[in-house]
């Protein structure tokens, strides 16, 4: 019991000590940013944390008399090094400030965050930046901070609310104001924890759900004060798989989950390895049901750490192993994870579609992407949960199949139908894919 028990400990620890929580607030021209910060510092205030809100690096610049119509092309490039630069130390103040508070928690909100600076010049100057200041995209942009939501401008969705009164720097139309929304969500594709916002609700829900994702990632129980209705829903992809030309700008990650040993029906521990071109980020993520409600706890990890809890992965597991393509389509994020060998041969082809959205029924099928082959939703469904999927044994009477987290030993004696429901699910859908061997057209690498 004493793994249990470390466990445990690491969860509670973790809900327990202070947090710093660095959050870049994005969107489009409109779209609620400046009424989201407001309101999410004072309801975190409320709750006792400190929050340093990191002004919009561009409009401090811009308003002091800069006009983008009289720049030359190097003169751009340069405004837009200079900005990043000017970025990156600003948000470096507030994070060391951060960083100070010793006994309170702290939220660091970021009015745009340095992957903006992406957004409005050609790839090649980006990348000419990028090499001048001695930066890595992937660590800016996945590591540097822990959330990312696009507020969606008015200018999709909300048309009557559009407005350039009341914002010095702000001067596009509708058309405009559509583009700078879409690149600005664009730039951010690729990290491991993304929100989309949208106008598919009145401005005061908006600003609730803004307010719920920021709460809800952090892992506080903020009751029905926000109701969203937000939630994960996950799809199984058919192949063979689109070529790369059908799919709107993405990125692909190399992931491996590794579960841990927690002998407890009730808890699971798993560690996660992302990366690309290199550079990696790891994860300690702990799932227990508590009251009846399940509890989920992220911890990052250094490549120390992570190698030191891998003396405890569960041999009754396979490694898991994929490749992630993370994409932005009609204002809704996806991931889409592609199974890779070696794996547990019900594994073998399988593609699943996931996104955190409010809406259902026809409305959720109109945002899914209409250039993938989807099949089932398969949302809760145990036979697409990756902790069933990675077991070494058949599903066949075996007792570690998770149908949920649970205690209760009387479950026992449900285990052979339970799996035998599970396998024909998971048999029907495999059924139904074209190619099983559509993932080989996704590398790690993919732009």
């Amino acid at each position: 019991m004493k793994l249990l028990t470390d466990l445990e400990t690491v969860m509670q620890r973790e809900q327990n000590k202070t947090k710093i929580w660095k959050l870049v607030l994005t969107g489009g021209p409109c779209g609620g940013k400046t009424t989201g910060q407001s309101r999410i510092s004072t309801f975190f205030e409320n709750l006792g944390w400190k929050v340093y809100r990191v002004p919009e690096t561009a409009t401090v610049l811009i308003s002091g008399g800069v006009n983008f119509a009289d720049l030359s092309p190097e003169a751009a490039e340069k405004f837009q090094e200079n900005l990043l630069k000017t970025m990156i130390q600003m948000e470096d103040t507030y994070f060391d400030l951060a960083n100070a508070v010793a006994d309170r928690n702290v939220l660091v909100i970021c009015d745009r965050g340095t992957m903006d600076a992406s957004a409005f010049i050609s790839r090649e100057q980006w990348e000419r930046i990028l090499a001048r200041l001695g930066l890595d995209e992937v660590e800016m942009r996945d590591n540097r901070y822990n959330q990312v939501i696009h507020m969606v401008t008015a200018a999709k969705g909300a048309e009557q609310f559009y407005t350039v009164e009341h914002h010095a720097a702000r001067s596009e139309g509708l058309d405009e104001a559509r583009e700078r929304d879409t690149r600005a969500a664009e730039a951010w594709v690729g990290h491991p924890y993304v929100d989309i916002v949208d106008n598919s609700s009145d401005f005061e829900t908006k600003i609730n759900n803004l307010i719920t994702r920021v709460a809800w990632s952090m892992g506080l129980d903020v009751g029905d004060r926000l109701r969203s209705g937000a939630k994960k829903v996950k799809f199984v992809v058919n192949g063979p798989l689109p070529g790369d030309h059908a799919f709107p700008s993405f990125r692909d990650f190399t992931v491996h989950h590794h579960y841990l040993q927690t002998n407890s029906r009730m808890m699971q521990s798993r560690l996660r390895k992302r990366g690309r071109k290199g550079k990696w980020s790891y994860t300690h993520t702990i799932r227990k049901q508590v009251s009846g409600q399940m509890i989920e706890v992220k911890i990052p990890l250094t490549h120390r750490d992570y190698s030191t809890l891998l003396s405890q992965e569960d041999s009754n597991h396979f490694p898991v192993y994929k490749t992630r393509r993370c994409f932005l389509f009609q204002n809704q994020y996806f991931q889409m994870d592609i199974y890779k060998e070696p794996c547990h041969g019900r594994c073998k082809g399988l593609m699943l579609l996931e996104t955190y959205t409010t809406l259902t029924g026809e409305d959720l099928l109109k945002r899914l992407p209409p250039f993938l082959n989807l099949g089932n939703n398969v949302t809760g469904d145990s036979a697409f949960s990756m902790f069933n999927l990675s077991l070494r044994d058949d599903w066949a009477n075996n007792k570690k199949f998770c149908h949920r987290l649970s205690d209760d030993e009387d479950e026992d004696e449900d285990v052979k139908r339970v799996t035998k429901q599970a396998q024909n699910r998971l048999d029907a859908s495999m059924s139904r894919q074209s190619s099983p061997n559509g993932s080989q057209l996704l590398t790690p690498e993919g732009e």
